[in-house]
């Protein structure tokens, strides 16, 4: 362990004790200095989920990711549910952009997009999520941009792909559910359709999207050349529809939905108690007799209704009845308690107030952070979900203001074109922008009606076609 890891930075406070996740701070290095990707550079076109999300695992684990908004509002998730208490940024848009620089471009002018190609060309990675024929419009896509950079690794996440008779539609990750036949198999049987309560779209296309950037910087390195990544929403909740299309394909039948029970294996459900529910992972022959035993149903593993897993799914709704009637007996936290004393996996169902509150677990592994804010003051986090012995995730900026840093990245920019004085990259220049220092300033705050164009805008990054809600 490094010594600066002991420390936590001066911006953030955690609740993980000593050997928990720690954050960097106190040595005098650059912020990511010793992170797994310090000094890559990633330019955020980004804004509201999917998109973030990507780029924050980057950040998170030591990339400079420079958040290009549009200085009419910027990412719209600043201004939707949970507005702090000064009314400015919402903690919608903290949840998903810490460790991020704000710079303020508006692309509808040349200097803005001659700003844009600039950082292109300093950049190791790009990430959009405008719709098909936005970056053309703008001279951003990725044929212009490689030209100037190379190896730029150049990554796209939209609704449905920049291809095929859905691509021009918008996608959120509710239409991406509905769409892959997601919605068909989620709920209780016989209800109506229910949405997975996380936005797997979102949240799947992100993740995908940061493991092609990742695995496109690998191949950079042994060839010298950038390439073009794309996800879409729509294809992340397809792919993770492992057990339903292998259903369908094995059976000729579409899937249904089973509620909490899972198609490979019973029982493998929640199941009522005297106090609530529990969840019981009984997914092979071993612990399925391993809980009959625990619960005194002895009898139950002899019975041939239930003999074997595919017997015990044919007959899934009479075997829970039949664990339940048991179950109500007692408590959950009894049973959850003689259950993983005989090996059988088991869990309580707990609300977020009970998990982010007073979880041990989330204690003890560090997940909730507090981060200070120059205007809402302390906010909580969620942490990194990755831990690195060697070059560990880490907290080190708080969730930027609205152009908080487009002198500084600006002033970076000119540093470089003249210490390469030859590069055919129009100057950087001044970019339409609210003054940093100022939270009063009117760029801290919503346009009511939206941009339209740029960065941040209906027309430019984060337009809701593409990434989702």
């Amino acid at each position: 362990m490094h010594d600066h890891d002991r420390h936590d930075a001066p911006h953030e406070r955690h609740d993980a004790p000593e050997g928990g996740r720690r954050a960097e701070g106190g040595t005098g290095r650059p912020p990511g200095a010793d992170t797994a990707l310090g000094g890559m550079r990633v330019v955020d076109l980004t804004q509201v989920m999917a998109g973030p999300f990507c780029t924050m695992i980057l950040a998170d684990l030591g990339a400079d990711v420079i958040k290009v908004e549009n200085p009419g509002g910027g990412d719209q998730t600043r201004h939707s549910w949970g507005e702090t208490g000064e009314g400015r940024d919402s903690t919608a848009f903290f949840a998903l952009n810490r460790n991020k620089r704000s710079v303020c471009l508006d692309l509808k002018s040349e200097q803005g997009r001659a700003d844009l190609r600039e950082l292109a060309r300093t950049a190791d990675v790009l990430v959009h999520n405008w719709r098909p024929g936005v970056a053309e419009r703008l001279g951003a896509d990725y044929a212009s941009l490689s030209a100037l950079n190379p190896g730029l690794v150049y990554a796209c996440i939209s609704g449905f792909g920049t291809s095929g008779p859905y691509a021009d539609r918008p996608g959120y990750d509710l239409i991406a559910q509905g769409m892959t036949g997601a919605m068909s198999v989620t709920g209780e049987p016989g209800g109506r359709p229910v949405k997975n309560g996380l936005p797997v779209g979102d949240l799947g296309a992100g993740l995908l999207l940061a493991s092609g950037i990742l695995a496109a910087c690998l191949h950079r390195l042994r060839t010298g050349q950038g390439q073009r990544v794309e996800t879409s929403l729509y294809e992340a909740v397809l792919a993770m529809s492992v057990w339903e299309s292998t259903e369908y394909w094995a059976t000729g039948e579409p899937p249904r939905p089973l509620g909490s029970a899972n198609r490979m294996s019973a029982p493998y459900q929640a199941l009522r108690t005297r106090d609530g529910y529990l969840t019981v992972g009984a997914n092979n022959q071993r612990l399925w007799q391993g809980l009959c035993r625990a619960l005194g149903l002895g009898h139950l593993a002899e019975d041939p209704r239930f003999a074997t897993n595919m017997d015990r799914m044919r007959n899934r709704d009479e075997l829970a009845a039949l664990l339940e009637e048991r179950l109500t007996e007692d408590d959950t936290g009894t049973w959850v308690d003689t259950l993983l004393a005989a090996g059988v996996p088991a869990g309580p169902i707990l609300d977020y107030a009970q998990v982010l509150e007073s979880d041990p677990h989330v204690r003890a592994r560090g997940l909730v952070r507090e981060v200070d804010h120059p205007v809402a003051g302390r906010v909580k986090v969620l942490a990194s979900p990755l831990t690195l012995t060697g070059s560990p995730a880490t907290i080190r900026r708080h969730p930027p203001l609205i152009g908080e840093h487009t002198a500084e990245v600006l002033a970076e920019l000119r540093a470089a074109r003249e210490a390469d004085p030859a590069d055919p990259v129009a100057p950087a220049g001044s970019a339409g922008r609210p003054d940093p220092a100022d939270p009063a300033d009117p760029g801290h705050r919503a346009d009511p009606g939206g941009p339209r164009d740029g960065a941040g805008g209906r027309d430019g990054a984060g337009h809701e076609g593409e990434a989702g809600a």
